[in-house]
């Protein structure tokens, strides 16, 4: 088909080219610095693994830093156990900020959510190795597909959380307090190029970055 697979699929583009520990993001978000640098440094230092399991680590944005002033937006809310390891991620759609913090709008009405929750922004942290697994899931995608179907994804989140189920996956979540920023909505862009204009100003980018 014409449109592709997901995010899934983009990572699969990388075989045979990426052969060392890599880092995944959005390209079309801004993360900040330190998310950067705690997926470098976990890939980078070593750290106890089980046999068997794919070592993996991921950002974890505190919600209300995700949210936009202009409408809902779908995100990844984790679940973790105690030593802060990912239990399962469930996407959530029409998550929507308010004064009071936030609520994800429902048919029946609004449901609020906790802002300090941490929620997944699709930053992830993989060993070389995880592509040749994400491969053999993605043949498994490919044969449940019905012909015609020009919609269907092939998304990270979803086969990372079918990997912890499957006990063949450990995803350590690195908290962070950067706030994300992004364009979901037109009405996002003056807030964005305001965000990027402080943080110039307060020196944390220089002027002429691509100069």
């Amino acid at each position: 088909r014409v449109k592709p697979w997901g995010t899934g699929q983009a990572v699969l583009c990388c075989k045979g080219v990426v052969n060392e520990p890599f880092c995944v993001v959005n390209a079309d978000d801004y993360y900040g610095k330190e998310p950067y640098k705690l997926i470098h440094d976990y890939l980078v230092n070593g750290h106890e693994k089980k046999d068997g399991e794919a070592d993996i680590c991921a950002a974890g944005f505190r919600l209300g830093n995700t949210l936009s002033e202009n409408g809902g937006v779908t995100r990844g809310i984790c679940t973790l156990d105690e030593e802060g390891r990912l239990i399962g991620i469930d996407e959530t759609k029409n998550i929507v900020k308010t004064k009071d913090g936030a609520v994800i709008k429902t048919g029946l009405g609004d449901v609020p959510v906790d802002p300090d929750r941490i929620a997944s922004m699709n930053m992830w942290g993989f060993e070389a190795g995880f592509i040749d697994m994400l491969e053999e899931g993605f043949r498994d995608f490919l044969s449940d597909i019905e012909e015609g179907d020009v919609k269907s994804e092939y998304l990270l989140p979803i086969y990372i959380d079918r990997l912890i189920k499957e006990k063949r996956a450990e995803v350590k979540v690195l908290p962070t307090n950067e706030t994300w920023f992004g364009v979901t909505f037109q009405e996002d862009k003056a807030a964005v190029i305001e965000a990027f204009a402080k943080l110039v100003e307060n020196g944390v980018y220089k002027d002429n970055l691509y100069a």
